[in-house]
């Protein structure tokens, strides 16, 4: 018998990938629509391009201000950590390789916005912003996803969802060989 991810049946399957492609496509034109608004602002910047010197300076401003822009430059590409495999519907697959793909993926898409964004009136490109999406997406990949897979992973397979002990562990039937008799 065939087992396949998410539970069981290919239809229950398709469904949980048909959700996650959904919801990554409404996060993402959500991301997109946030990032790419034109800010009124008397003066702009040139690009910054040096790394992490966007954040030393958020973090000269005090710590509130520090975990308000820090946090939002992690929070909205955070999701896509999680979106993503789920979109792609794999359970067996390299923890290392997964998050290599989510994360390589970001990068691209995060890269992407920043160039588009340097376009727009009041946008700077900024490389610690990149830097910031990437950390939540690999925050939110390496908290959720091992986690969920692996129990996955043990409902597909008819297990239980939780880990047995030495003594609830199932016990199959012991094969019995008939006696066959040995001829004279």
């Amino acid at each position: 018998m065939q087992r396949h991810g998410y539970g069981g049946t290919p239809a229950l399957r398709y469904r949980y990938r048909v959700a996650g492609c959904v919801l990554l496509a409404v996060h993402l034109l959500v991301v997109g629509w946030l990032a790419l608004r034109p800010l009124t602002a008397p003066w702009v910047t040139a690009a910054h391009l040096e790394p992490l010197a966007t954040i030393r300076a958020d973090l000269a401003l005090g710590p509130w201000e520090a975990a308000r822009t820090i946090g939002g430059g992690v929070l909205p590409f955070a999701p896509l950590g999680v979106l993503l495999p789920w979109a792609g519907g794999r359970i067996a697959v390299s923890p290392l390789g997964s998050l290599t793909r989510t994360v390589f993926t970001c990068a691209m898409l995060s890269l992407a916005l920043q160039v588009v964004q340097s376009g727009v009136a009041g946008q700077v490109l900024d490389v610690d912003g990149l830097l910031l999406n990437l950390s939540g997406v690999t925050l939110a990949h390496l908290a959720v996803v091992p986690a969920i897979r692996a129990r996955l992973r043990r409902r597909s397979d008819g297990g239980p969802t939780r880990p047995l002990r030495r003594e609830e562990a199932p016990k199959g039937l012991t094969p019995t060989i008939p006696r066959v008799g040995i001829a004279p």
